[in-house]
């Protein structure tokens, strides 16, 4: 009866010794990590009704206008879209795509910022589906992590 409990904390000690071993670290050490987080786009037809189909945009013009607004903040720290080591992509359902996340068109304008010719880096990244956002309309939510050894 005893030997099943012994087993089990035997296991659950060499996976908690075994785990720190296999982790690896994404920044190195002496360089800043910088948080941008919650960017959404504005209303990019602000003559549409809050709440109406096209007043925000679709899902490419939203990740186009995310980006825009992510570089300038990046940019007032002294960074660019090459010191993004992690990103977290949040879609809304477009009604235009039959009630699916249009990740082709994240793709699109992800492509013309992460792993071209100007800037080749391409930070680990997380798409998810979710049902809103807080903005009515707003169909993309994108966050950054990005770090840079700092002077």
């Amino acid at each position: 009866m005893m030997s099943w409990k012994f087993a089990l904390i035997g296991a659950a000690l060499l996976c908690a010794t075994a785990l720190p071993a296999a982790a690896q670290r994404v920044v190195p050490p002496g360089q800043t990590i910088f948080f941008f987080s919650g960017t959404t786009a504005d209303p990019l037809n602000p003559a549409i009704p809050a709440g109406s189909p096209g007043r925000m945009g679709d899902t490419v013009q939203q990740t186009d206008s995310a980006l825009n607004k992510l570089q300038g903040m990046l940019a007032a720290k002294g960074l660019g879209f090459g010191d993004v080591v992690k990103a977290t992509v949040f879609l809304v359902a477009d009604p235009a795509k039959g009630g699916q996340m249009d990740f082709a068109g994240l793709n699109g304008e992800w492509a013309k910022r992460f792993g071209t010719t100007d800037q080749p880096n391409r930070p680990s990244r997380s798409a998810f589906q979710i049902t809103q956002l807080p903005l009515p309309g707003a169909l993309v939510e994108v966050e950054l992590i990005a770090a840079k050894q700092m002077p």
